[in-house]
């Protein structure tokens, strides 16, 4: 059964609904992804609250504990489980067919009587020291935040949204209610259900659920710009390595209707592994590293070019030139003709295999509907994959001088 969109009534809302019925396998899954509730959702000097909101909800029910509620759980093979990115709060119930009622129940447990207990605050604040201890040797997570940092100054992106230690030691368990209770609500839900379940079954489950949130303030999402100003951020650590994340502007809007040009411009630069210009140069020609990634974000509040590499101490300044140089040729030739003819393949040809699973079908659902797209919008930009020519693409390509403008962060060793 395709993937269809519904909605159900929750009070005074109306609940958009993406919903795929597959009864091969006997497994039902519900997740309630709340808008406008991620990391960029941070207040201001509460750096990581988000993730801590999440972290303190799978910490199980005041009644049962952590280790109680778990018990619940795994006793019915039960999964129920919070996780934040940048622009949602999600929250996932998943389980047999047959347990699904009993899992339901005890997410119902879960939201009616969440662990908001001293000891529960503690010990995921004792979680999340330690995870942030661990990345200050990760060179990688320090290289992206830095990059971040830069590209978007001032701005929430920009900011350590995964949170420091010293604002982690700062938030309260106040903060986290609050938090919640401001940014979960049954008027901001979108309800993505898939499996051996009936429409109906599931818009009676997301109801009984969403009944139990408050209504919230629903808040737009505020437009960030990349920096343009070219700068280079040089980290000493005690490194082996060089650690190089670029990042650029990409003037281009997820609201666009050849989405299917950016996918292709992205996949020939820096996203096809070996078959990319980046990697054909820097690693290919002159071994200078394993791997050299590049992809152009494109969302509702940012759109970039973002990449990374790792290479020697030694040709740290070469490598970053050579990017550089990879990009600039890239934006002022375009590509050739044999390229777009082996992206147009591999692009076709692969589609089976990102379509393959139900949770596939329905993270795709739900991206069209969140980025205001009609359902099947991904199929018809297949059709336009095959159709598009040398000129169109490479008008396209020609047109965004600004991925140019590359700011470099490098993790190195004075």
């Amino acid at each position: 059964m395709a993937e269809m969109l519904e909605e159900i009534k929750v009070k005074d809302a109306s609940v958009p609904v993406v919903f795929e019925e597959g009864n091969y396998i006997p497994i039902v899954s519900i997740q309630l992804v709340f808008s406008n509730a991620g990391h960029l959702s941070n207040p201001a000097g509460k750096d990581g609250l988000a993730d801590m909101a999440a972290r303190l909800l799978n910490e199980g029910t005041k009644k049962d504990g952590s280790s109680g509620f778990a018990t619940k759980l795994d006793a019915k093979a039960v999964d129920i489980d919070m996780h934040v990115g940048r622009e949602s709060f999600v929250i996932e119930v998943s389980s047999l067919k047959s347990e699904f009622p009993y899992a339901i129940e005890r997410l119902l447990e879960l939201v009616k009587d969440p662990n908001y207990t001293k000891e529960a605050m503690d010990q995921v604040k004792h979680q999340k020291i330690g995870w942030l201890t661990q990345k200050k040797s990760d060179f990688d997570y320090i290289a992206g935040s830095a990059l971040r940092a830069t590209l978007f100054k001032g701005e929430a992106l920009g900011k350590p949204y995964d949170g420091t230690l010293a604002s982690i030691k700062e938030i309260s368990l106040e903060d986290v209610q609050t938090f919640i209770k401001t940014h979960l609500g049954y008027n901001n839900a979108v309800a993505v259900v898939g499996g051996d379940i009936t429409l109906q079954e599931a818009e009676g489950y997301v109801a009984k659920i969403l009944s139990l949130f408050p209504k919230v303030v629903r808040t737009e999402v505020k437009k960030i710009e990349a920096s343009a100003k070219k700068e280079v951020v040089l980290i000493d650590e005690e490194t082996q390595q060089a650690y190089i994340y670029f990042g650029a502007p990409f003037n281009y809007s997820y609201e666009e209707k050849d989405q299917y040009k950016a996918k292709i411009a992205e996949y020939l630069l820096g996203g096809a592994g070996f078959g990319s210009r980046l990697m054909e140069e820097i690693r290919v020609k002159r071994g200078l590293t394993y791997g050299v990634y590049a992809s152009l974000r494109r969302t509702k509040p940012v759109s970039y070019l973002s990449g990374y590499m790792q290479t020697k101490l030694s040709t740290q300044e070469e490598a970053k030139d050579l990017i550089q140089e990879v990009v600039d040729d890239f934006v002022t030739k375009g590509i050739t003709a044999k390229e777009l003819e082996d992206t147009k393949k591999f692009l076709l040809g692969s589609e089976p295999l990102r379509m393959e699973t139900l949770s596939q079908r329905l993270a795709r659902a739900y991206n069209e509907y969140y980025y205001g797209r009609p359902l099947g919008f991904s199929k018809a930009q297949l059709k336009k994959i095959e159709e598009v020519t040398l000129k169109e693409m490479n008008d396209f390509i020609t047109s965004h001088k600004e991925l140019s403008n590359l700011t470099f962060s490098i993790v190195t060793k004075k």
